[in-house]
């Protein structure tokens, strides 16, 4: 897998430098538009809608069409001043529990890998959100864009998955569902009993993707029997900074939080601490 961006996990005052990996990638038989003649590709040139011309790469910019037909052209000095955080930094604004997390907000999920000086407080971070049950809330700016995403555990990664914003989710505003049904007890037994019979564990291998398959048989039986078009080709970030102090960072990081609640800062009792279980190998999620 190749990092598509590096930066750093910054919760309290530690700084764990991480490189992203996308987590996930969805497998599709690629079909192209041809000139069903002789099999050409079929490219698309950018011509503008008012004057007909074909307009070059360096002339194209963003543009916002309004309620009532106007375009407002933004140049890329425009988009420079906008507060779009360009700091490398996935950083930590709280732990929620998992179960508040609606799993219709989440978005593309990317696997974290620390760099080999920050396995430490990575691994602290981990256990921290096994033990606790929680994910962690974080902002974080990816593909010219600001995200909220959480940070959950999968095996013996952390994952980072991001959110959409609360008014990207529709309300599913369907008047039929206001209808008053009336449900028979022996009916809402019977579909009890169904699910129940046909109750299961989750195996994602257990299922195949019937019509890709058959594609690629039709596509393979082409190649085989010669069936195919011959023509010519055509045209067509510095690492996070050092780890700090671990154990100091974490004690500085509690305190500032309880001042931010206005209760007193308390000295750790090193004689109750218990020692940290050691950190085993588990199975994915």
């Amino acid at each position: 897998m190749r990092a598509i961006w590096k930066g750093a996990v910054a919760f309290g005052l530690v700084n764990v430098p991480v490189r992203l990996y996308a987590a996930t990638g969805e497998h599709s038989v690629a079909l192209h538009q041809v000139h069903e003649t002789d099999g050409g590709r079929i490219r698309y040139r950018k011509v503008c809608a008012i004057d007909g011309e074909e307009v070059p790469a360096d002339q194209i910019v963003k543009g916002y069409e309004t309620d009532d037909g106007r375009m407002v052209v933004l140049t890329d000095d425009d988009l420079a001043h906008l507060p779009l955080s360009t700091d490398r930094e996935i950083a930590v604004e709280g732990f929620v529990p998992e179960d508040q997390v609606d799993p219709i907000m989440l978005g593309r999920t990317y696997y974290l890998e620390p760099d080999a000086a920050a396995i430490k407080p990575y691994t602290l971070l981990r256990e921290a959100l096994e033990t606790t049950e929680r994910v962690a809330l974080v902002t974080v700016a990816l593909r010219q864009r600001e995200s909220m995403a959480v940070l959950r555990v999968r095996g013996d990664v952390i994952c980072l998955q991001t959110l959409l914003w609360p008014d990207e989710v529709r309300a599913a505003e369907f008047d039929v569902l206001d209808a008053d049904v009336q449900l028979k007890t022996q009916e809402q037994t019977m579909a009890a009993s169904l699910v129940e019979s046909m109750a299961m564990d989750l195996d994602p291998s257990q299922f195949t993707d019937h019509y890709a398959e058959a594609l690629e048989a039709v596509i393979a039986e082409k190649v085989s029997t010669g069936a195919v078009v011959e023509h010519a080709a055509t045209e067509g970030d510095e690492e996070g900074g050092d780890v700090v102090d671990l154990l100091s960072a974490l004690q500085r990081s509690v305190e500032k939080a309880r001042q931010a609640r206005g209760e007193s800062p308390e000295e750790p009792d090193e004689s109750e601490a218990k020692p940290a279980k050691k950190a085993g190998k588990r199975r994915a999620s």
